[in-house]
């Protein structure tokens, strides 16, 4: 007999993705006026700039991997991200193509689920913890292939090899011609560990009862933009390009 128990919902989840929606917005909001309408802010190409960007990505990706344990639909879910990241490649291709994205956000979000799906198996039969710590030490030991090398930031601990970076083919694991230009760029290395951190923190919370009931409450209106994130990523742009365009 079919189980047709409700699986519990956790609106913290969605009130924290909308809160990073909200955040997306206001950050491109904020590109446009300084790019676009030449709006004086000299910190937004700054460190407090890239901390912000960083803040919102980090966030959203390992919240994106957290919840792939409570969806029920991963193949369709990973197309559609997919296809979506298809479209807006599309788009900035025909619109403004100087403003290219290949490979971006969606498209990693995308690959992740997708790859997760013949993945999981294996990876339940780790330790949540030691997942969580490995996924993370991946993370920052990739964080440097997309500029050449492994490490994280500033800390370059190996050179890779240069023929690595020499097909575009491969830019989408993060490995990329010199000549390569994407304004939005998410390579699965070093992002799909990020992702997979996320998988492995929501196996460390499962057991903690009490951690899991903080979670189902969530404020509405957050929760319903978090709830709407995919929706809103791909209009926001252009609206706020029309907007700029008539201030």
């Amino acid at each position: 007999m079919e189980n047709s128990q409700k699986r519990p919902h956790y609106g913290v989840l969605d009130t924290l993705r909308g809160f990073c929606v909200i955040s997306m917005v206001l950050y491109h909001a904020m590109y446009d006026l300084v790019y676009l309408k030449g709006f004086p802010a000299p910190w937004y190409g700054d460190w407090p700039g890239y901390l912000w960007q960083q803040s919102i990505c980090w966030t959203f990706i390992l919240l994106s991997g957290l919840c792939w344990n409570l969806s029920r639909r991963h193949l369709r879910r990973g197309l559609l991200f997919v296809g979506c990241g298809a479209v807006i490649t599309l788009a900035t291709w025909l619109a403004m193509p100087s403003q290219l994205i290949l490979y971006g956000v969606l498209n990693l979000l995308g690959l992740s689920t997708l790859l997760l799906i013949p993945l999981d198996k294996a990876l339940r039969k780790l330790p949540p913890w030691l997942g969580l710590a490995g996924a993370g030490a991946l993370f920052f030991l990739t964080r440097g292939v997309p500029r050449g090398y492994l490490g994280f930031e500033g800390l370059r601990l190996w050179d890779l090899p240069a023929a690595l970076y020499q097909w575009d083919a491969l830019a989408v694991l993060g490995f990329h011609s010199p000549g390569f230009s994407s304004t939005d760029y998410f390579p699965l290395a070093p992002w799909f560990f990020l992702y997979l951190a996320g998988y492995f923190l929501w196996r460390v919370l499962t057991p903690h009862g009490k951690v899991l009931e903080l979670l189902q409450p969530g404020l509405r209106p957050l929760s319903f933009v978090g709830r709407h994130s995919l929706l809103i990523y791909l209009v926001h742009q252009p609206l706020l390009m029309v907007l700029f365009w008539f201030l």
